[in-house]
């Protein structure tokens, strides 16, 4: 849950008193402040900025969000769970900039990935439909909304609505 920024001041902190510890001939704790560093190493690499992206996602400051998340340098070294949210998020900020077809692409692949429900998994595969609908992509909507359909016992009835709906839209083209 740390900024880049805020990353790199507490290593900062930590170096300093890995100095001291060393200097004082404290090994145990400077074993243990090595562990904390590569700690927030790891964090960097596997977690990035997702959580706080999320809230401000969440917020509907979609700017601060999206800068939390261009923090990520390389979204494919973050963990799985991670990836999916990093790239519904980025979906839903595409959107909101109404960028379909970059939208669209995320969320393909936040479906690919484990998300936090049913209800998400369902949502990013129903905003893949919706876009293919609207570009008058027929065929791709009917197969990610067949991957929708699989999850019905799993999902909400506001969910289920908005699956239905897919359904009748689908059934004019």
């Amino acid at each position: 849950m740390f900024t880049n920024r805020a990353r790199i001041l507490v290593i900062g902190a930590f170096i300093i008193m890995l100095v001291v510890s060393i200097n004082l001939h404290v090994y145990q704790i400077a074993a243990v402040i090595v562990m904390f560093i590569g700690f927030l190493i790891w964090g960097y690499f596997k977690e990035g900025t997702i959580i706080l992206a999320a809230k401000a996602f969440h917020h509907k400051d979609y700017n601060k969000a999206e800068a939390l998340l261009n923090q990520i340098s390389n979204p494919n070294w973050l963990s799985k769970k991670r990836r999916g949210f990093y790239e519904f998020i980025m979906g839903g900020i595409c959107l909101q900039k109404q960028d379909f077809d970059s939208a669209e692409k995320h969320y393909e692949i936040a479906a690919q990935y484990p998300l936090r429900t049913a209800n998400d998994h369902v949502a990013a595969l129903g905003h893949v439909v919706n876009i293919s609908i609207r570009q008058g992509n027929y065929e791709k909507a009917k197969a990610y909304l067949q991957l929708a359909d699989k999850y019905e016992e799993k999902i909400n009835a506001k969910m289920k609505d908005v699956i239905n709906r897919l359904h009748q839209e689908l059934k004019k083209h």
